[in-house]
């Protein structure tokens, strides 16, 4: 089912979303009663099962009670828990038998040619009889496009089906009286998520590196606003001395003595 590398396991720990897919029963019920003679592992058991629950059927039973105990006999691993009186865990794989067992979570793991498969099931009525529930699903993580053509040129070299088989895409064809549906699937490349980090503004002897935009900004105002001239100064630098005045009485004096 799992169309991603197998990850290896070195403890029950190291059990991860990813992981839990590629691992089969008999790993994990052998690491976990390796893992369990640790005395801090209680803590991690209900993180292992629901992790374990994304990919396997979880039950837990008394083992002391013989009826119950033999519902698990076959088909199921079975493991204990450290604490007794929660009884002994059952394990099985979810199989994925039709589109309708199809999650966001499960579609990630499953090949090309696995959902296809699953698609040919669906009472052959092709791309269009999926609801759109399961169609979101699964393009969640594939590419999927359709071309329905008369069944004697589905093959045509050159053709879409050959150009599309020759860009990776897996290809079901499904029988519509003379004509045919090819439905192309390929596995979507994961998206990268970018993450920003920011330089240190001080470098290792606390001195600052570079100032930020913002702060630059208001140093350059605070600058024009110490150079910009008051009122006052303005006033002063534009004012321009003129001649003395005299006194009143001098005046008067000068003016008689002209006259005398």
């Amino acid at each position: 089912m799992s169309a991603n590398k197998e990850e290896a396991l070195g403890s029950i720990l190291d059990l991860s979303a990813n992981s839990i897919w590629s691992a089969d029963e008999q790993t994990i019920a052998q690491l976990w009663e390796e893992e369990k003679k640790s005395e801090s592992f209680a803590q991690s058991e209900e993180k292992l099962l629901n992790i374990i629950r994304l990919a396997y059927e979880v039950v837990h039973f008394n083992p002391e009670n013989e009826r119950e105990a033999a519902k698990f006999q076959e088909g199921w691993t079975i493991f204990s828990r450290t604490n007794p009186a929660k009884g002994n865990v059952a394990i099985r794989k979810r199989t994925i038998r039709q589109l309708t067992d199809l999650s966001y979570e499960n579609i990630k793991h499953i090949s090309a040619a696995t959902l296809l498969e699953l698609i040919s099931r669906n009472f052959g009525g092709g791309w269009d009889s999926i609801p759109l529930s399961i169609k979101d699903i699964i393009e969640s993580s594939f590419d999927v496009s359709t071309s329905t053509l008369p069944s004697s040129r589905i093959h045509m070299p050159g053709g879409t089906l050959e150009k599309k088989v020759a860009d990776g895409y897996e290809v079901l064809e499904v029988a519509k009286g003379s004509w045919t549906e090819a439905i192309f699937a390929k596995k979507k490349t994961p998206n990268v998520k970018l993450r920003f980090v920011s330089e240190p503004e001080y470098d290792e002897d606390g001195n600052r590196l570079s100032v930020p935009d913002e702060e630059r900004e208001d140093e350059d105002r605070e600058e024009e606003e110490e150079v910009q001239p008051t009122e006052d100064d303005t006033f002063y630098s534009t004012y321009a001395a003129e001649a003395e005045v005299k006194d009143e009485d001098e005046d008067e004096t000068a003016g008689l003595s002209v006259l005398e």
